[in-house]
Parts: C-alpha cells; sequence; structure tokens
C-alpha cells in the first residue's frame, strides 16, 4: 500500500524539492503552504506521515503538532526546521514528534528517516516476537549451533554473523509464515535503524549461502516479491537433526 504524505513548508522552492523527491520514491505527498492549511488538511485526510517546518506562517509547525496530539492521533511527525538549538528539538520532541531534520539535510538522510518512521508506525501490527528455540537447530540443509554462532552444512562448518544468526532465529520461530522486509528489519535491526531494505536483502542472500543444500534446490527462505520472506521447513535437509560441527 502506498503511505500517504503531508508536508508543510511555507518556503516554496523547499516545499517543491521535497514533494519531487518523495514522490520518485512512490509516495502519495500532499503537501500545504503554511500551519493552518496544514490543520485543514489533517482534519479531512488521514496520512501515514507529517513532515513539518516549525517556522511557519499563521500556525507553527509546533502548534499543528500539539493539536494533533490534543486530537489522540499518533501519526508520525518529522520536524524540518533551519533552527539548530537543542532546545527547539528537545520543545518538538516533548510535544510529540517522532523525529527531526535540521536544515539543510541531504535527500539520502531524509528517505532514511521516512523510511524508518513508516516502519516504526507499521510494527504495532507486524511485531515479530521470537519464542524460545532450541540450542541447536535444523535450518534448510545446515544445522545451526546458535550458541557457537555456525551453520553445518554436509559436513562444512561456516561462521554465521550475529544478525545472520538473529534472521535465522526469526524465521524459525514463523515456520511458513510470510514476514515482511519491515518486520524483518525491526525484528533484527531495530526500529531505530535508518538504513533500506536492501541490506536485509544483502544479508538474507548472504545466510542462504550459509544454510542451503550444495546441489541446485529451492532455498528454505523463499523470496515473497513485494512482500519479504517465507522460510519453509519442509526443505530442511535429511541431515538436519546432526549436531553443529559433527557428521
Amino acid at each position: 500500500m502506498i503511505a500517504k504524505l503531508l508536508i508543510a513548508e511555507d518556503e516554496k522552492p523547499i516545499r517543491l524539492g521535497l514533494i519531487a523527491t518523495l514522490e520518485s520514491e512512490g509516495y502519495a505527498v500532499t503537501a500545504a503552504a503554511d500551519g493552518a492549511q496544514a490543520q485543514r488538511l489533517l482534519a479531512q485526510e488521514s496520512f501515514d506521515l507529517v513532515l513539518l517546518d516549525i517556522m511557519m506562517p499563521k500556525v507553527s509547525g509546533f502548534d499543528v503538532c500539539r493539536e494533533l496530539r490534543a486530537r489522540g492521533s499518533r501519526v508520525p511527525v518529522l520536524f524540518l526546521t533551519a533552527k539548530s538549538e537543542e532546545v527547539d528539538k528537545v520543545v518538538g520532541l516533548k510535544l510529540g514528534a517522532d523525529d527531526y531534520l535540521t536544515k539543510p539535510f541531504g535527500v539520502h538522510e531524509l528517505l532514511a528517516r521516512v523510511e524508518a518512521l513508516l516502519r516504526r508506525a507499521r510494527m504495532s501490527a507486524t511485531e515479530v516476537a521470537t519464542p524460545t528455540l532450541p540450542e541447536v537447530m535444523p535450518f534448510g540443509a545446515a544445522t545451526i549451533d546458535r550458541s557457537r554462532f555456525t551453520a553445518t552444512v554436509a559436513g562444512k562448518t561456516s561462521p554465521l554473523t550475529a544478525r545472520e544468526l538473529r534472521l535465522a532465529e526469526t524465521f524459525a520461530a514463523h515456520p511458513g509464515h510470510v514476514l515482511t522486509r519491515d518486520a524483518l528489519l525491526n525484528a533484527v535491526w531495530g526500529i531505530n535503524y535508518f538504513g533500506t531494505t536492501r541490506t536485509l536483502d544483502q544479508h538474507v542472500a548472504q545466510l542462504r549461502r550459509k544454510v542451503d543444500a550444495p546441489e541446485p534446490a529451492p532455498s528454505a527462505i523463499a523470496t515473497v516479491h513485494g512482500v519479504g520472506y517465507r522460510y519453509d521447513p519442509s526443505h530442511d535437509g535429511p541431515h538436519a537433526s546432526t549436531r553443529a560441527g559433527t557428521s
């Protein structure tokens, strides 16, 4: 589903630049030229994220945020401000803002923070929990030893990074379930991670190389295009009960 963003920024060049940047990333963007217009739009429509300039005509970003929270809205708020004084940042956060960017800011940082805030907001409905797992567990064609951070396939043992192990644990705790990329990023990297889903895809590829059988066969971690990944335990190898490090 396309995320709906509201931008409230009175400086036209900045506003137009933000619109172009965010729309190019696939977001549906609505813009307001001042705080009063932003308040009207927020009363009429629902948004997934609000980007607020602090110093705006008619109604400040602080007041827009204050009204939002007074109405009980939990929509994520990202402040865009030319002010760098710590007191302004503290005030914004105390009013209920979720994050802030000080102008001038880079496009990559803006996009990373927008993505992270949207991911964090979605996690209330898609939070991934990991129940207790055995110290040595079958996974794909491998046997994973969680205490040693290793995966053994056909007598060959490979070291696992902490994130590769956490990925395997998250998949093993939810066999057959489609886990979204957002849910996996939050489970493995945490809700404050500001990177992109490409990092997740790279780690999944590395994990596959360490847990899949060497011969051509379906991976135990299936890609669900446009959504995320699904772990299929039916692809666990016949040696999966073998203890890690032995044959």
